[in-house]
């Protein structure tokens, strides 16, 4: 068993987390370091890959293989899917999601990095910032993830040497000045070895910041909730079917940001109705007060037609409404994505029909510069343009990554072939008036 024993209580604080950077540069090693020093690996773990050594005639244990799950993966040496992982310290929960790093796969990249606070963006030491390097950082700011940490792997493979590590910090701190990210850290390491992974390194006594898992305890992440902008996405109408309780109806969600209170005057959108909050329930118990990730049951003074896919909001803080919608979409699947064809958008929890009406531009991720692009292949990145049957309310999703995130789904088949990001529109909508919402 462990010997650190794992943290339980609901407050202690979950950051999840996902490793990016080209293939090979240690990423699964990386993870499977992290768990073995915190005493986080089971002994049946440990048997395990003992074996696995044994069998292969490897002269170490192969730490790479408690995230690597699939057989291919074990094969060839590499991630193929996204593999996540669940530990814990005493300071602070945690969900690994350790994404592969062939450029075949930033669809599976993209995927596991989606839900992550922080992304941990690994470098070669002996190859410095590569094409990938930069693909997978310009995709973690494009997904707005707050804080990356670079870290420059395999440093017992170019002597711990200091110089190689500035040089690295240098080159991607220039790069970095073009990414939407508030926070970068930087740390040199040796996943293999284990050196600033839990401990501090001795081989590198020039590094004067934290080890990995320190960094990882203690870094500030209460802040990157969105609490200004209250919104609720209606998941499902709660309607007792008995007598007993004929006058209660209330909506059930996740509060996907801010703070709602009762007696806020609040609306239901796209509808435009109006009401109070006569009751917040949570786990059938009472509150006055429920913020950002609590799923509660909303209850209102007035009796109004709510339904699945609707947006309870306050009535001073309303968000961008309408069938016209401008995003950045990461394509991800092997049939390009063509103008005029239609699709599903699942958002929030509306589920629509739409159609991606122009491609404004293409994402060179290697330069950052935008260009011409009749069609969106798989794992590019494009500015679009959409049309949806119902309209769709939602942020920017720079300020708010669960009101301005969609997937798109292909309607024959129900496969997610995209995924975006919504902007700010050139020109916010007016509230509609209509009820009418076909194409």
């Amino acid at each position: 068993m462990p010997a650190t024993a794992s943290a339980s209580s609901k407050s202690v604080e979950l950051l999840r987390f996902s490793t990016c950077g080209s293939v090979d540069d240690g990423k699964s090693t990386l993870i499977g370091r992290l768990l073995h020093d915190s005493k986080l690996v089971f002994d049946d773990q440990l048997q395990a890959l003992e074996r696995t050594r044994e069998l292969r005639g490897e002269a170490a244990v192969n730490l790479a293989n408690l995230t690597d799950g699939l057989r291919a993966e074990r094969e060839q040496g590499i991630t193929i899917d996204v593999a996540y992982r669940y530990f814990a310290t005493p300071k602070r929960r945690f969900i690994v999601a350790d994404t592969p790093g062939h450029i075949q796969y930033t669809r599976n990249m993209v995927t596991g990095a989606s839900t992550a606070t922080l992304a941990l963006v690994l470098v070669d030491a002996r190859k410095g910032v590569i094409e990938q390097t930069r693909r997978h950082s310009y995709i973690a700011s494009l997904l707005g993830i707050p804080h990356l940490v670079l870290c420059v792997n395999k440093m017992d493979l170019v002597g711990f040497s200091e110089e190689v590590y500035e040089r690295i910090r240098q080159e991607f701190t220039i790069f970095s000045t073009r990414l939407r990210i508030k926070h970068i850290s930087f740390i040199p390491m040796s996943g293999l070895l284990g050196d600033n992974v839990v401990e501090r390194s001795t081989r590198m006594p020039w590094y004067l910041g934290e080890p990995l898992l320190s960094f990882l305890e203690d870094v500030h992440i209460a802040s990157d909730w969105n609490l200004q902008d209250a919104r609720l996405p209606i998941q499902w109408v709660i309607r007792p079917q008995d007598d007993s309780h004929r006058d209660f109806r209330a909506y059930a969600g996740q509060i996907a940001s801010g703070v709602f209170r009762v007696g806020d005057r609040v609306l239901v959108l796209p509808s435009g109705r109006s009401s109070k909050i006569r009751e917040i329930m949570m786990a059938d118990q009472s509150m006055k007060i429920a913020h950002a990730s609590m799923s509660v049951s909303v209850l209102l003074e007035d009796e109004i037609d709510v339904s699945r896919g609707d947006l309870i909001v306050p009535v001073d803080n309303l968000p961008y409404i309408g069938k016209e919608a401008e995003a950045m979409l990461c394509w991800m699947h092997e049939t390009p994505m063509q103008p005029g064809r239609k699709y599903l958008v699942k958002h929030t929890t509306n589920l629509t029909k739409a159609v991606i009406t122009t491609i404004h531009s293409r994402v060179n991720v290697e330069t950052l510069e935008e260009e011409d692009a009749p069609v969106l292949g798989l794992n590019e990145i494009g500015k679009v343009s959409l049309r949806s049957a119902a309209p769709l309310v939602y942020d920017e999703y720079y300020r708010n990554r669960r009101l301005g995130g969609f997937i798109v789904v292909d309607e024959t088949t129900s496969a997610t072939v995209g995924a975006g990001m919504l902007v700010e529109p050139t020109k916010a909508p007016p509230l509609p008036e209509f009820t009418d919402y076909t194409i």
